[in-house]
């Protein structure tokens, strides 16, 4: 194996469990308090996506990666076990993606859908969307469980997964898999570039139609805090499913090119081999760039962290003076 590339992984993926554990953990804490601004509806997925990020670095990242890098004979290595785990990192990160979509969906409707958006827009609406689609998801990853074989047994004791190779010549598991990659993530790509496509062209005609009703066809500036709403909603939006789209990129172009020149078998120094893994530790970094989104683009979501890192120096000075009280 490339020693540069095995290095390389091993440093960004202890990077990416030391700065996105805490990163979505103070997303989750601020967002729960429901004290940034937003509607409960977007504060209900903006919590599930941190949740599903700090899922996807806790198993996908730490169990998963590190855990075969650094402690390569562990206990998490047995073959139930690693069944199990490689299960929950296929439903975590179907969950982180699929959720991010229910977001947009959410916020196409509450710009595009007036009629639809007082019934559908509500953090009753939400619940039960965020728990239908985690429990799809679980469920539709349980049959992976039944792809793994040990790749060693010491002292009768199953080690390692390998993948079956029925896996790869069966019919049922074929469609199986071809179903699998289309959910995630080739069908998440395009439904939001669809709805961002949308969203956008019903704010450019929305906007034309407001300032003509308003007078500022005319070179007027008149301030309008619906637009101005709209405004900050679709930027949260655009960069949150951007972010998405830039991170996966390569990933979905590594698959394209796998399939269309029907590419199975290459070396661990291959050029494309190379090309695969760094699309899979940026998959894996879009799990904690929400959390600096947030702070980027909401006042009050700044104004919550100053708050959440000031308290715990705050109450040490406070026990500080009153000891020497």
């Amino acid at each position: 194996m490339n020693v540069s590339l095995q290095i390389i992984r091993k440093i960004c993926y202890v990077a990416l469990a030391v700065i996105g554990v805490p990163v979505n953990l103070v997303a989750i804490v601020i967002l729960s308090r429901g004290k940034c601004g937003l509607s409960t509806c977007i504060t209900r997925y903006l919590v599930a996506m941190a949740a599903s990020y700090q899922l996807v670095i806790i198993i996908e990242v730490i169990l998963n990666r590190i855990s075969s890098y650094f402690f390569p004979g562990s206990f998490l290595r047995i073959t139930p076990i690693c069944s199990v785990i490689k299960i929950l990192c296929r439903a975590s990160i179907n969950c982180s993606v699929w959720l991010t979509i229910a977001f947009s969906f959410d916020r196409f409707v509450a710009i595009c859908c007036q009629k639809l958006k007082t019934n559908y827009c509500t953090g009753k609406s939400a619940n039960v969307v965020l728990a239908i689609s985690c429990l799809v998801l679980c469920l539709k990853n349980i049959p992976y469980y039944f792809t793994y074989k040990p790749g060693e047994i010491i002292n009768n004791v199953p080690w390692f997964c390998d993948i079956k190779s029925s896996y790869y010549t069966e019919p049922g598991w074929v469609a199986f898999d071809w179903f699998d990659t289309i959910l995630t993530p080739l069908l998440p790509f395009g439904l939001i570039l669809l709805l961002n496509a949308l969203t956008v062209r019903h704010i450019l005609v929305a906007s034309r139609v407001r300032k003509g009703l308003r007078g500022e066809s005319k070179g007027e500036n008149i301030s309008d805090p619906e637009m101005e709403s709209r405004r900050k909603s679709i930027i949260l939006l655009f960069t949150v499913s951007g972010s998405f789209i830039l991170l996966w990129l390569l990933y979905v172009i590594e698959f394209f090119y796998i399939t269309i020149t029907n590419t199975n078998n290459y070396d661990h120094n291959d050029s494309l081999y190379i090309f695969e893994q760094v699309g899979y530790i940026l998959r894996n970094f879009s799990c904690c760039t929400n959390t600096f989104i947030y702070g980027v683009n909401q006042t009050k979501f700044r104004e919550q962290f100053k708050s959440a890192v000031k308290y715990p120096v705050t109450i040490i000075v406070k026990l500080i003076n009153n000891k020497t009280i």
